[in-house]
């Protein structure tokens, strides 16, 4: 299915996909997906964690349960997918969701008609070292507000006046101002994820992902919010998120056990008939 999506204040994008940790009881999601499928995630410390893929692209799906429009504040590693600025959720520009839709957001948008590709890489090579931005590395945040729904609201009739001739009206909305869309770097791929290293975003490949900008009039405060960390599988091991490997698929613990002599001799291999 196609469908627009927006930066609010807000951008419209002009592609779909589907469906996340879950907000609790609000049916609010956020998967982070790789090859087309969700990362396991794992609840501890009273969040969400994934398992990073080394060198791996990766997409946000995102999924409003509001019979209304939502502007969703998006953030990876603290940098707005959106302008790559470090704001707060209030403020910062927002993809728009449409009543009980799922969206799918792939990367920085580096322009109205192109994004640059999320990418699991090292803090080293990640879009937020390039920026000099490097606080924020290792989370996903999204944050929902609703847009605002003006209530009727009935005029009292000046006195002398007939009910019939009175007027009903509702609130104008308040404008916003328009964004702008900006950021690029470069990413480069390595080998497997090393035990004292971790996980951050590149910018990877260019991408069609075609946006417009709309202006909402949205709800003060937010109504859900979502935070997914994620960490490579050695991180996650230390901290007892997910379990040690075996000893024996460690090569170093299989090497601990070697032992200089065993009783017997030399196994002689069997002599051809000459």
């Amino acid at each position: 299915m196609s469908h627009r999506i927006g930066l609010a204040i807000a951008l419209f994008l002009l592609t779909a996909g589907q469906a996340a940790a879950s907000s609790p009881s609000l049916g609010v999601r956020m998967d982070i997906v790789v090859d087309g499928r969700p990362l396991p995630r794992y609840a501890a410390y009273g969040t969400w964690y994934v398992e990073a893929l080394k060198d791996k692209d990766y997409e946000i799906r995102l999924r409003s349960p509001w019979p209304v429009r939502v502007a969703v504040a998006l953030s990876v590693d603290g940098l707005n997918t959106i302008d790559a600025r470090h704001t707060t959720a209030a403020s910062a520009r927002k993809w728009v969701i449409g009543p009980y839709e799922t969206i799918t957001i792939s990367g920085w948008q580096t322009s109205m008609t192109a994004a640059r590709r999320f990418h699991f890489t090292s803090e080293r090579k990640s879009y937020a070292q390039w920026l000099g931005k490097t606080d924020d590395i290792g989370i996903i945040s999204a944050v929902f507000f609703r847009e605002r729904i003006p209530q009727p609201v009935t005029l009292t009739p000046p006195s002398g006046t007939p009910r019939s001739e009175a007027s009903a009206g509702a609130p104008p909305s308040r404008s916003r101002p328009a964004p702008s869309a900006a950021g690029e770097s470069n990413a480069a791929p390595s080998a497997a994820a090393k035990a004292d290293e971790y996980a951050a975003t590149g910018i990877g490949r260019r991408t069609e992902h075609p946006v417009t900008e709309i202006h909402m009039d949205l709800e003060d405060a937010p109504a859900a919010s979502i935070d997914v960390r994620y960490e490579y599988r050695p991180q996650l091991v230390r901290l007892g998120i997910l379990p040690a490997p075996p000893a024996d698929s460690d090569p170093l613990a299989r090497r601990q056990k070697s032992r200089g002599f065993a009783p017997g001799f030399c196994p002689e291999p069997k002599r051809e008939r000459w």
